[in-house]
């Protein structure tokens, strides 16, 4: 076990751990809702009250890695867009949708978050998320307005609607234990359960055509 942080560095060091061993369980057990603060704990190497000391509870944890998502999801873009210009609307949802489908604990937290993250932390900490998403989406936006033939109220349109789509199709494609033992005895039921990534490529893509199409 690990001795108890001493220093402002060993601090953020443990938090990051705290957050590195949340995301890797949240991929190896099927999800953030299977993520335990014990579980993490012991990935991590400390005493199981020792997250007291860098996350009030389970939903700051979780906050805090939605909120690291959006960090990355943002350099992702950036380091897909560097340099290039003149991106038609279907290579726009292009660098979205392979963006944002290469963070899935990021896709799957976007919907605890909305449920439940936000609503489930002190107002200090939900408004400190809602400033860094913002602030994250904004420099995403900005990112593709400079590399994209998209306006930025088209942009501002598509974004939403891959973080909509992501959130929904990660759940749909990844079922819990249950429903995936329902979906094999009823094949037809689990057909909407298919492969996550081209699903939300085709539709991506669709609206940002739609969002040109339709525009003045």
């Amino acid at each position: 076990m690990r001795e108890r942080a001493r220093s402002t560095e060993d601090k953020a060091r443990r938090s990051e751990d705290l957050l590195v061993a949340a995301e890797a369980l949240a991929l190896e057990l099927g999800g953030v809702r299977f993520v335990t603060v014990a579980a993490v704990t012991e990935r991590a190497g400390l005493h199981r009250t020792g997250v007291r000391r860098y996350y009030a509870s389970r939903e700051e944890l979780l906050l805090e890695l939605a909120e690291r998502g959006w960090r990355q999801w943002r350099d992702a873009v950036a380091a897909r867009l560097a340099g290039r210009g003149g991106l038609g609307p279907a290579e726009t949802a292009a660098a979205l949708a392979d963006t944002i489908a290469s963070l899935p604990v990021f896709c799957d937290l976007l919907t605890h978050v909305a449920l439940s993250l936000e609503g489930d932390v002190d107002i200090e900490r939900a408004r400190r998320y809602k400033t860094n998403s913002f602030a994250a989406h904004d420099a995403i936006v900005a990112a593709l307005d400079r590399a994209s033939t998209m306006t930025t109220a088209q942009i501002r349109a598509l974004l939403p609607a891959a973080l909509t789509f992501a959130s929904h199709f990660w759940q749909i494609s990844h079922p819990t234990p249950t429903l995936a033992a329902l979906y094999t005895e009823v094949p037809s039921w689990g057909h909407v359960a298919l492969d996550f990534k081209p699903r939300l490529d085709q539709l991506l893509r669709a609206t940002a055509k739609g969002l040109t199409d339709t525009s003045p």
